[in-house]
């Protein structure tokens, strides 16, 4: 690839031409903080499956009251999405992370303090998924659309990969930390690294390229695009997407689709591998470190999803994925056990490749079909991602609490996904001019 264009592209105040800067573009040291600001949110995100049993052993509630308080979590992480990108549009990107960083904060520290399930539901479901999904992947979608349209499948496989990376980062410390220290050192120490990425995004962190008289990266240098209007009422533009959107046919299956991805994933295997392998004997370190696991793989999987989202139609990507994930589902029940044997290993690395790498085929088809509300319609669609999450995860504690095995929800959350490659597949093709690669 040549140099020339991961330079920086400046407009001179003076004479109003763009000139050519010998740093390296914006764009990347952009992308670099969001990435280090995901993975600050996704710390609290890694600690539901290793706290789920510490505190059912303290307080005395069922897994299905636990999952509950999960279940809220994850509604509220992916409702905030749409919104949040709408707020972005409003008071600029580096606001309300910052602000979303700090909420985290406050809600895992306040976990400690907690005496009541209500409490649970308030810090760990409220504050937590209010907070945390004001960074979720709709902010991902605002960064590429307004810094890249040269690379912004790759980009959107890397940022994705943040949330992954922060649970690899994460998960076997917090694991640790509980076992040796209790959960309560473990909910501090999030609550720490949260608010530690708080400077950096002030500091480097900034709204849209022409905040810094520079244009996205692979745009045309000699065509800088003025930063969008202030949006006036947030709300109102989240609400206004979703009545143009919900005209469409791609964005119900798109919806549908994402749904069952968030069930399969985070509310089912994110929150209950670890107390459905202790169920089989394995110690929780060891789930917790199958688990990180998935994250290592995660990152590969989702930056090479990127990168085929740049060159493959993301229909057949996504049909593809989610046919895959329903045959691991359905042979999960199979492969638990004490040991993490081989042919678990096997599905640690398989589904650890296919965990997210929906997002940028989904992402890209939000973009081809709904243009510039895109990021905001993309939100939308994260929304039911993580509906499908929390029904997931109160549903498998509920059938584990009244059957005494997980087994029922792996076999549904198979035939479901079955259910979104079908749709997947069926999306209509909307023709437009492709972004450079």
């Amino acid at each position: 690839m040549a140099l020339g264009p991961l330079l920086s592209c400046r407009r001179t105040p003076d004479h109003g031409h763009v000139t050519t800067s010998t740093r390296f573009h914006r764009a990347w040291s952009v992308a670099a903080i969001a990435f280090v600001a995901i993975i600050g949110a996704a710390g609290f995100r890694a600690t539901p499956g290793v706290m789920i049993t510490p505190l059912q052993e303290e307080f005395g509630w069922g897994r299905g009251l636990i999952s509950a308080a999960v279940s809220v979590n994850l509604l509220l992480f992916g409702l905030t999405a749409p919104f949040a990108a709408a707020l972005m549009e409003r008071f600029g990107i580096r606001r309300v992370v910052s602000v979303a960083l700090a909420v985290v904060s406050l809600g895992s520290g306040l976990t400690v303090f907690m005496t009541a399930s209500w409490q649970l539901v308030l810090c760990w479901g409220v504050l937590v998924g209010v907070g945390t999904g004001s960074m979720a992947l709709a902010f991902v979608a605002t960064i590429t659309g307004r810094w890249f349209v040269k690379h912004r499948g790759i980009v959107t496989g890397v940022l994705t990969a943040a949330g992954a990376t922060g649970q690899l980062i994460f998960l076997p410390l917090l694991a640790n930390l509980t076992a040796t220290h209790g959960w309560r050192t473990a909910a501090l120490t999030v609550a720490g690294t949260a608010l530690a990425v708080v400077p950096l995004v002030v500091w480097l962190l900034r709204d849209h390229p022409a905040d810094v008289g520079t244009t996205a990266y692979g745009a045309d240098p000699a065509e800088p695009v003025a930063a969008p209007a202030k949006t006036a009422n947030a709300a109102a533009r989240a609400l206004g997407s979703l009545r143009t959107a919900g005209k469409s046919g791609a964005f119900w299956a798109l919806v549908v689709g994402f749904a069952i991805c968030g069930a399969s994933t985070n509310g089912l295997i994110g929150t209950h591998f670890i107390p459905a392998a202790h169920d089989h004997g394995m110690p929780e370190t060891t789930a917790a470190g199958l688990l990180a696991l998935i994250g290592i793989f995660d990152i590969a999987g989702t930056v090479a999803s990127g990168w085929l989202t740049d060159r493959v139609d993301p229909r057949l990507l996504l049909a593809a994925y989610y046919a895959l994930r329903g045959f691991s589902l359905l042979l999960l029940s199979h492969l638990l056990d004490a040991q993490a044997h081989p042919p678990m290993l096997f599905f640690i690395v398989f589904y650890g490749l296919d965990w997210v790498a929906t997002v940028p085929p989904t992402i890209a088809l939000c973009r081809t079909h709904f243009g510039a509300d895109g990021p905001i319609v993309f939100g939308w669609v994260f929304a039911s991602h993580q509906i499908g999450a929390a029904v997931a995860a109160t549903g498998a504690g509920v059938v584990r609490d009244a059957l005494g095995s997980y087994s029922l929800a792996w076999y549904a959350a198979g035939a479901l996904c079955f259910i979104a490659a079908a749709v997947s597949a069926r999306i209509g093709v909307r023709r437009l001019a492709p972004a450079p690669v």
